[in-house]
């Protein structure tokens, strides 16, 4: 199983606000493939938030398939637009493969 992870550093007090726009979308679970997406909001740190938007796939065949789709096109059209100037500071995708899990 690998995940891929995008973090992303956004102005102060916009993390919470963006959160909903992850998840919104439900296209994501008719993708073979695909097990989850959580969304994680840090805002630690003084002079920005940090999000890490974590997706979940058994393989990363499964997940270019979707990242070059229709789909991941029109979700991230919809994200970009109607946003005025844009929050994000700075954003950096990270893909793992998960090499053990300690689960209750």
């Amino acid at each position: 199983m690998f995940t891929v992870t995008n973090r992303i550093c956004v102005k102060k007090g916009f993390s919470h606000k963006m959160a909903p726009a992850f998840i919104a979308s439900k296209s994501l679970l008719n993708w073979d493939g695909f097990n989850k997406v959580e969304v994680n909001v840090c805002t630690q740190p003084e002079d920005h938030d940090e999000m890490n938007i974590m997706s979940y796939w058994d393989t990363l065949e499964q997940f270019e398939a979707w990242r070059t789709s229709d789909d991941f096109k029109a979700i991230h059209s919809r994200q970009a637009s109607g946003r005025g100037e844009s929050p994000v500071i700075s954003n950096r995708v990270v893909i793992s493969e998960i090499a053990g899990v300690l689960a209750k």
